[in-house]
């Protein structure tokens, strides 16, 4: 007989995968961990679980003001009054999958959250993107298909890597995790009105429940996985650099924090 899950929440481990095709060729891999909240659970995980706290240092954290427009609290009703305003129902369960803290420090190249209407349907996926120049920006996009693949599509409008030029687009194929999830970006760049690959990147993870043990394991196997991640970014820079690539000027955030993306835009 199969148990219930303690916590809507859990672990997801698995692999990161990056391959850069355009100008240069550039491929890396790692094994990371993400974590999967349901937010309106935060507080319940915060006083059932010894080694996470919310607002609090702790072997892991989560803190509000990592994400969104830096709100120190209450990063859900910050998420459903930005919807409400763009006129989407997200009062249903909220979700996010993102990087922890981890011993106080976390960076999230890309979060992506996941939003239900009242019926408990998906009616949006939010994808929050940050850069290491300490800007963010999220592109808000209504699901219009049924089943668990969501396919989307939105403009780039935040300068995220000094390797890529501002016109670019991003294709989305994200499935809401299960026992899997899987999150794979391609970004391409018009070239004579054609859509060329510059880089696609993925998450692939598998779903391990929530616990004090399963935080410690992942620590154990995965050790200041948060640090890695922004020195490897750092890393693989200095590899492209080394392959011939140049730097590039982006322009400043859009002064919005989030962008809607027209249904209408929503095609492959």
């Amino acid at each position: 007989m199969k148990m219930t899950p303690a916590f809507r929440s859990a672990l997801y481990e698995g692999r990161v995968t990056h391959r850069r095709l355009l100008p240069v060729e550039h491929a890396l891999e790692y094994r990371v961990f993400s974590l999967f909240l349901d937010l309106d659970e935060l507080p319940r995980l915060d006083a059932a679980l010894r080694r996470f706290s919310r607002g609090k240092f702790n072997l892991y954290g989560f803190h509000d003001g990592d994400h969104g427009v830096g709100h120190p609290t209450d990063l859900a009703a910050h998420i459903r009054d930005a919807a409400l305003k763009f006129g989407l129902d997200a009062s249903g369960p909220l979700e996010l999958l993102c990087y922890p803290r981890i011993l106080g420090y976390v960076f999230n190249p890309i979060a992506v959250y996941f939003l239900h209407d009242q019926s408990g349907a998906p009616s949006a996926v939010l994808y929050e993107v940050s850069s290491t120049f300490g800007e963010r920006h999220s592109y808000l996009i209504p699901v219009r298909e049924e089943g668990p693949i969501f396919r989307q599509v939105a403009d780039k409008r935040l300068h995220v890597s000094p390797f890529m030029e501002m016109d670019m687009r991003y294709y989305f194929r994200v499935q809401r995790p299960s026992e899997q999830a899987h999150i794979l970006i391609r970004e391409t760049r018009r070239d004579d009105d054609e859509q060329k690959t510059v880089l696609n990147a993925a998450f692939q993870g598998t779903r391990v429940e929530l616990s004090d043990s399963a935080l410690v394991s992942a620590f154990c196997r995965f050790p200041l996985m948060t640090l890695k991640v922004i020195a490897g970014i750092h890393v693989e820079a200095v590899r492209l650099l080394g392959k011939g690539m140049r730097l590039r000027a982006g322009d400043p955030a859009p002064e919005t924090p989030i962008t809607l993306v027209s249904p209408a835009t929503v095609s492959q």
